[in-house]
């Protein structure tokens, strides 16, 4: 094992990480627990964790983002390519897809996702305001919703595929 200091280790997690990582795995394996970085290996731990909700909380604010835009601009043409949100749909789909394989992978999402609705509203507000900025339309004239006018329920499983005119 290599002799490094604890405050040494410390720095090193700025420095390089993959080194980092790799030193603290010697110490856990070797029981040397006084020499491990216990703050930023907790932190990792911690990120680690979060990292997949996040994921999760990031698709569902696209399925939010697609919903609101279906309901509130479905009438738009986006470049001339695109009339009446067809694509939203499709976006809508792939993104309870990926859901629905993240709550495979990690069950205990499924219990967590549902509580994110607001979290996730936030993100879909701020692509919302960006694309309508981007057609040359100022958000500040709508008056957009500061919270999530669905419900997670609705969010999942709402088929807009049913609401298409014929």
């Amino acid at each position: 094992m290599r002799t490094i200091t604890k405050e040494e280790l410390k720095k090193l997690y700025d420095k390089d990480f993959p080194l980092w990582a790799e030193i603290n795995l010697e110490l856990l394996k070797e029981k040397a627990y006084e020499l491990v970085d216990w703050e930023n290996l907790l932190e990792e731990i911690e990120d680690m964790a979060r990292r997949h909700l996040d994921s999760a909380v990031s698709y569902l604010a696209v399925i939010l983002e697609h919903l609101y835009k279906w309901d509130n601009f479905r009438e738009l043409t986006m470049s001339g390519k695109e009339k009446g949100g067809l694509g939203w749909i499709v976006s809508v789909e792939n993104a309870r897809d990926k859901v629905a394989r993240l709550f495979r992978k990690h069950p205990s999402l499924k219990t967590k996702l549902p509580h994110m609705l607001e979290e996730a509203w936030e993100e879909s507000i701020y692509e919302i305001r960006q694309w309508l900025a981007d057609l040359g339309i100022d958000p500040k004239d709508l008056k957009l919703p500061q919270s999530c006018p669905y419900t997670y329920e609705q969010a999942m499983t709402r088929d807009l595929r049913k609401e298409l005119k014929p």
